[in-house]
């Protein structure tokens, strides 16, 4: 586990799901264009349960990844983690999709989740508008030379609106790469421009790709002129001096010791909530936020609430992580086993066999940029005016949410905003 500090805007998850082992003969040129499955017409759904859903496994795995680091910045998008090991659980059946429903906090498979993922994937395109781009495109990549279930093509058609795109991955992996990095540099508008390498799918039959861009200005800027620096005390109890920007007028409200701030986007549909958590807990360790704490705090800043002023530090932020043994202690264990069971895609599937997640974010006087790339990959089998001052002086979290749906879409702890 590693974190490293960068710029980017842009995000994009990817799943490496590897073909059956044994021989195969040379396949055929890749195909032009695309193949989709049918999507089917889903009855309307409420999108706010997945969302719910998205932000309680964004706070599990920022609470393990932070216990596995306590002194250490997290940055991840919990939507687009989601998505890469949402596109995989399509494609998983019996106890593998079980355990993998329970880590995700999703349904089970069937009609009912399909029109849930297809109403949170239309919730995300719709947070568009003046001041705030949220962009992005979900693929299937196959090796021309294999088989691919039809109805786990319909199912990622449905739920994600993904298509199935034929590249050489088996015979010509440096080619495919080159196809697949492209299309991801044109989704995150140049942002992650070489995301994949010829090394990391070879041996591949299918890449699932889930890409997500986001550049959002507040709704009221911070004005640089106000911002200076300030004492701040990490998570390894040492004293820095940041750069904190200082606004006043912003919705707060508590829950169980934390405090909330509402820092709205242009649009008014998305926000980031600033959360500090108890002084009882110091500058140390890594504080739980139960689930149920953050959504009353949500909806309370939802609703006329007290103004305060803040002063919040300016950072940018990255991560980057191997997660299998995190997912593992979370109860996802079979999915990376000889048992697991992903025959949905293809029969030639085994197991997972690593997960892979980056993401970035930069938080700054006119706004919000920040990218994030998940990599899932799947083993082939043996067979084929205010009256109160916040400030984030301490370690705290930042979300950026839908306010409609409260889907997640970045999650943090900075620890150091100046590491």
């Amino acid at each position: 586990m590693r974190d490293r500090l960068r710029l980017a805007a842009g995000a994009a998850a990817i799943a490496l799901l590897a073909a059956g082992c044994g021989s195969a003969a040379s396949p055929a040129p890749p195909a032009p264009g695309v193949t989709r499955g049918v999507a089917f017409r889903v009855p309307a759904a409420d999108p706010r349960p997945y969302g719910a859903a998205d932000t309680a496994f964004g706070l599990d795995v920022l609470g393990a990844w932070c216990r596995q680091a306590p002194t250490g910045n997290v940055v991840l998008s919990p939507e687009s983690l989601a998505t890469g090991l949402g596109l995989a659980y399509l494609g998983a059946r019996g106890a593998t999709a079980s355990a993998m429903a329970r880590v995700l906090h999703l349904p089970p498979a069937g009609p009912a989740l399909l029109a849930g993922l297809h109403a949170r994937s239309a919730a995300v395109r719709g947070l568009n508008g003046p001041g705030v781009t949220v962009a992005g495109s979900d693929h299937v990549w196959a090796d021309p030379s294999l088989t691919t279930e039809r109805g786990y093509l319909n199912d990622v058609a449905t739920g994600y609106g993904a298509g199935l795109w034929r590249v050489p991955l088996l015979s010509d992996p440096g080619r495919a790469v080159r196809q697949i990095n492209a299309s991801i540099d044109a989704a995150t508008r140049g942002h992650i421009p070489h995301l994949l390498s010829p090394a990391q799918v070879g041996g591949s039959g299918w890449v699932l790709t889930d890409a997500l861009y986001l550049h959002a200005a507040w709704a009221a800027p911070f004005q640089a002129s106000q911002t200076t620096p300030g004492p701040f005390t990490t998570a390894a109890g040492a004293h820095v001096s940041a750069q904190f920007m200082h606004g006043n007028g912003f919705r707060v409200s508590t829950s169980e010791g934390w405090t909330a701030v509402s820092l709205p986007y242009r649009g008014g549909k998305l926000s980031m909530i600033a959360l500090l958590p108890p002084p009882a807990s110091g500058s140390g360790g890594c504080p739980a936020l139960a689930p149920a704490a953050l959504a009353r705090m949500q909806t309370a800043l939802t609703k006329p609430a007290r103004r305060v002023a803040i002063a919040l530090p300016k950072v940018s932020l990255s991560s980057s992580a191997s997660l299998r043994e995190l997912l593992t202690g979370l109860g996802m264990g079979i999915a990376f086993g000889g048992d697991a069971d992903f025959s949905g895609l293809s029969r030639q599937a085994c197991c997972i066999g690593a997960v892979v997640h980056a993401a970035t974010l930069a938080v700054a006087e006119k706004g919000t940029v920040a990218s994030a790339a998940t990599g899932v990959g799947i083993l082939p089998s043996a067979e084929p005016v205010p009256s109160a001052r916040v400030v984030f002086d301490r370690p705290y979290l930042l979300l950026v949410a839908d306010d409609a749906t409260g889907e997640p879409l970045f999650l943090a702890r900075v620890a150091n905003p100046v590491a």
